[in-house]
């Protein structure tokens, strides 16, 4: 079994981790990135360059920086050094929300079309049971078909049968229907 002292494998006193958050550097990273990109950013650093140009041009007693301002393009050097790996880190994190928005999106249309498509087969069901089901006038035609087939095998018509008994029943003879007042006398 290895022993803790001699495990080399991670320093001393570091616990393994990293001695920063990344989320946290990160916040603060954007937030550089945004100012830099900020019209005030630009006026405060021109105030400052006219200022620090006025007194190292004008004032000898005050002169720190002497002609070519080489301290002022140091700074300049120092910040433009720093500058460009925020604003990488900055755009970095926004492509990877960018990236997980366009997850969510694709996921939100993928459920759309399959709901879209599940109700389309739904529609598409209940026109085929509506088209199926019978409605008046397919029992109507059921119904002629049954006479026409009645009057072809008794030689009766069914319609006539049934106009004279309602021509019966107004002159008030009373017959069953099928039967002709003619029909009881015989």
């Amino acid at each position: 079994m290895a022993d803790k002292a001699n495990n080399l494998d991670r320093p001393r006193g570091t616990g393994g981790g990293t001695g920063y958050d990344a989320d946290t550097f990160g916040r603060w990273a954007e937030s550089v990135a945004r100012l830099f990109g900020t019209g005030r950013f630009l006026v405060a650093q021109t105030i400052i360059v006219i200022l620090w140009i006025a007194l190292n041009a004008i004032s000898w007693a005050l002169r720190f920086d002497a002609y070519p301002f080489i301290l002022l393009n140091l700074m300049f050097s120092t910040q433009a050094a720093y500058a460009a790996p925020l604003i990488l880190l900055a755009q970095n994190r926004q492509a990877d929300r960018d990236k997980e928005e366009i997850e969510r999106d694709r996921q939100t249309v993928a459920r759309s079309l399959a709901e879209t498509e599940f109700l389309a087969r739904e529609l598409a069901e209940i026109r085929l049971s509506l088209e199926q089901t019978v409605n008046r006038d397919d029992l109507l035609a059921g119904i002629d078909q049954i006479n026409e087939s009645i009057e072809r095998v008794t030689g009766v018509s069914l319609h006539e049968d049934e106009s004279r008994a309602a021509s019966a029943d107004r002159s008030g003879g009373g017959s069953a229907p099928g039967h002709s007042a003619d029909s009881s006398h015989q």
